[in-house]
């Protein structure tokens, strides 16, 4: 029974890396369609959101059958309690990709007053806090982890720059204000982004140290 439910474990670590890699490569289309106001590309990851959602809904099922028919205690329990949420913040990544990608479409078709944010730094960020949060899941690295939590600041701080750039833009004119506003809203979702990026490396730090640091000041 021992060995099978470690198999059932490994099959579902498995998946749920599977899921990270395709969230991941929607996050980076979505920021190759923010750096290019790529409307095809955005079309692109609207019209593939249905792959994460069934996913997420199938890796959920699993480990629910799994806390049913083999009932885990300690760290098995607390790996399984762990891939429910990190499941849930992939789930809710892609969403914000879907997000910055409706936005996209929603620009394109409007006139371009010139004005950008360089979300470059912002996207590359976010993306990198994904995947060493997937990293730290692999390798149970509670180091890495951690790292991922302090950078979380750094996204925030340039979210706050996008608000402040954003805001004066509006203040000089009010015929552009939809492509603005919607502009500006790029920067929300790339910081939530971040946001579950940093919940999965406190899941992996749960998952490896048993302790809840959400909240904490580290």
């Amino acid at each position: 029974m021992a060995r099978h439910l470690q198999k059932e474990l490994e099959k579902i670590k498995k998946r749920v890396l599977s899921l990270g890699a395709l969230v991941e490569d929607r996050v980076r289309m979505a920021g190759d369609a923010v750096e290019q106001l790529d409307a095809a590309l955005a079309t692109r990851i609207v019209e593939t959101d249905w792959e994460i959602d069934e996913m997420e809904v199938e890796i959920e099922e699993e480990c629910l059958k799994i806390l049913a028919l083999h009932q885990p205690v300690a760290v098995d329990l607390r790996f399984l309690i762990a891939v429910i949420k990190i499941n849930n913040d992939l789930e809710r990544i892609a969403d914000e990709a879907l997000n910055i990608a409706e936005r996209v479409q929603t620009i394109s078709k409007r006139e371009d007053p010139g004005f950008r944010f360089d979300y470059v730094d912002m996207t590359r960020k976010a993306e990198r806090m994904l995947k060493r949060s997937l990293d730290a899941l692999v390798n149970l690295d509670v180091d890495m982890a951690f790292k991922v939590v302090v950078q979380d600041d750094e996204v925030d701080e340039l979210h706050r720059k996008a608000y402040q750039q954003s805001r004066e833009a509006m203040g000089e004119t009010t015929e552009h204000i939809v492509f603005l506003m919607n502009y500006y809203l790029i920067s929300r979702h790339l910081e939530r982004i971040a946001d579950h990026a940093t919940n999965i490396a406190e899941e992996v730090i749960y998952l490896i140290e048993g302790e809840i640091v959400r909240h904490s000041k580290y």
